[in-house]
C-alpha cells in the first residue's frame, strides 16, 4: 500500500506541475505579448521554452512514470476505460506539443531573440504567436479533462 501512495503522490505533483505550468504560462506569455514591448515579449518567450523543458516535460515524466509503474505494480488492465481514456487525452495533448507547438515556439523564440533589444516585431510572429493560442488552449483543455476521468474512473 505505501509504494502506491508513494507513486500516487508522484503522479499528483507531476499532474500539478504539468497542468500548473501549462495554465501559467499561457496566462503570462499572452499578458507579455499584449505589451507589445520587444523586451517583455523576448523575456516571456525564453521563459516559455524554459519553463517548458523543466516543468511541462518534467510533469508529463512524472505523470507517466508514476501511472505506469502503478498500473503495472497492481496489476490493472491498460484496457480499463478510464485508464484508456485518459492515456489517449494526454497522449494526444501530446502530439499537440510535439508537432504544433514546440516547433512553433522554437520559431518563436528565434523571432523574439532578433527583436529583443528593440526593434520591430514582425508580423510573422504574430501570425505565429496565433497558432501557439490554438494549439495551446487545445493541448491544455485534452489534460483537463484527463482530470475528472482519472479523479472518478469514468469512461
Amino acid at each position: 500500500m505505501e509504494i502506491y501512495l508513494l507513486l500516487k503522490s508522484l503522479h499528483v505533483v507531476g499532474v500539478v506541475l504539468f497542468l500548473g505550468n501549462i495554465i501559467v504560462t499561457g496566462w503570462w506569455k499572452v499578458m507579455a505579448d499584449r505589451t507589445r514591448n520587444p523586451a517583455i515579449i523576448a523575456f516571456a518567450q525564453r521563459q516559455v521554452t524554459l519553463t517548458d523543458w523543466v516543468f511541462t516535460f518534467g510533469g508529463s515524466f512524472l505523470v507517466g512514470l508514476a501511472g505506469i509503474a502503478n498500473v503495472w505494480l497492481h496489476d490493472i488492465a491498460l484496457s480499463t476505460p478510464w485508464i484508456q481514456w485518459g492515456m489517449a487525452l494526454f497522449t494526444l495533448s501530446a502530439v499537440i506539443w510535439l508537432a504544433v507547438l514546440v516547433p512553433v515556439q522554437a520559431k518563436l523564440t528565434r523571432l523574439a531573440r532578433d527583436f529583443a533589444h528593440g526593434g520591430p516585431i514582425p508580423p510573422r510572429y504574430w501570425a505565429l504567436e496565433r497558432v501557439w493560442l490554438v494549439g495551446g488552449f487545445l493541448a491544455t483543455v485534452l489534460p483537463l479533462a484527463v482530470v475528472p476521468v482519472m479523479v472518478w474512473k469514468v469512461g
